[in-house]
């Protein structure tokens, strides 16, 4: 996709986040108390309450409902088919600076991710801008230590795995020492998202709308530290969600490395909810290469700026799910580095 055309979709920011982390409270400020941005808000029908009691009447039984705020911006109830509401609202997109799905419940957005990405319908109007989970910091511990019957996922966990940003809210409930303790339990699993700290929900809507964070070219500005094996002290436990960042000098085999990720993602799709990369290719001059990938689904292609003259050719990855193995993944990534023949 060109920067002209990006320019031209509007954003579509996808928000999750557990029962009672605020989300009601974020979209009602969002609705009706900034003036700043004019947003069109879209609520699946299972959240855990209206959005504001008569906000969205009873009444709202079709997805052509859409309630207009007095700030311009509007309300719309998801009653089925996300593809219909948006399609209901692609005539009106250029009133608004941001599309916002509410997914109350929703572990795993890679299908609204999908059909956004791969429905010509969708991407000719909308691209995804950001995955945020709305996280409660006196209570997302415990959502995360919640032992969940064997088959079923732990939806907190899952959330947080998957977003680009996490919005850490109701910091006044709990302490200075309380307060770091969350945010280094929400690192050990997804180094990879920004956390933002908020009270009552006041979100600050510049950070988290409009910041173009699900990239494929994200990865190039990731914290270096991220890719210390060093730092990695977590034990290997095959049911821990984490991330894993690699980093190593050098040009890829191209077929080699096609093969090692098409034997991963058919053997670990389900287990791989994040993937990112920065990639240098033997053979294709000063092309960088990026890709991302939510579960098997991946968007590869080429960087907006080649590798500088002199640059060091390092590639990066970036892997966020479960029983990840650092060392098996970095033998096997290396494995796929291209050798002059006879050396």
């Amino acid at each position: 996709m060109s920067t002209d055309t990006a320019k031209t979709l509007t954003p579509l920011t996808v928000i999750t986040g557990f029962l009672g982390a605020g989300k009601t409270t974020l979209v009602n400020y969002i609705l009706k108390e900034q003036n700043t941005w004019k947003i069109a808000v879209l609520e699946n029908e299972f959240g855990e309450v209206s959005i504001d009691d008569g906000l969205v009447a009873e009444a709202m039984d079709t997805p052509e409902d859409i309630i207009t705020m007095d700030n311009g911006c509007v309300c719309c109830s998801v009653r089925g088919d996300l593809i219909r509401t948006l399609g209901q609202l692609a005539a009106r997109r250029h009133e608004f600076d941001a599309v916002i799905l509410e997914t109350t419940g929703m572990a795993d957005p890679a299908p609204v991710i999908y059909t956004i990405q791969t429905n010509p319908k969708m991407s000719d109007h909308y691209s995804i801008d950001s995955i945020i989970c709305l996280a409660d910091a006196k209570h997302i511990v415990q959502h995360l230590d919640e032992v969940k019957p064997e088959g079923n996922v732990n939806e907190a966990l899952q959330q947080v795995a998957f977003s680009d940003k996490i919005l850490l809210n109701k910091t006044d409930l709990v302490s200075a020492e309380e307060k770091e303790e969350v945010k280094a339990r929400l690192r050990s699993i997804n180094k990879f998202a920004e956390i933002i700290e908020t009270e009552r929900s006041r979100a600050p809507l510049e950070k988290i709308l409009k910041v173009d964070s699900f990239n494929m070219e994200s990865i190039i500005d990731v914290d270096p530290s991220f890719f210390d094996d060093s730092a990695d002290k977590a034990t290997h436990n095959t049911s821990l969600v984490q991330s894993v960042g690699i980093e190593f000098k050098g040009n890829l085999h191209a077929q080699w490395f096609n093969m090692f990720m098409m034997d991963l993602l058919r053997d670990r799709a389900a287990d791989l909810y994040r993937t990112k990369g920065l990639l240098s290719f033997h053979g294709q001059g000063a092309t960088k290469f990026v890709f991302q990938g939510v579960h098997e689904q991946i968007n590869f292609g080429p960087a907006s700026k080649p590798w500088a003259e002199g640059e060091e050719r390092v590639n990066k990855f970036v892997f966020i799910g479960k029983n990840l193995n650092r060392k098996e993944l970095t033998k096997s990534l290396m494995e796929c580095l291209y050798k002059e023949e006879g050396k």
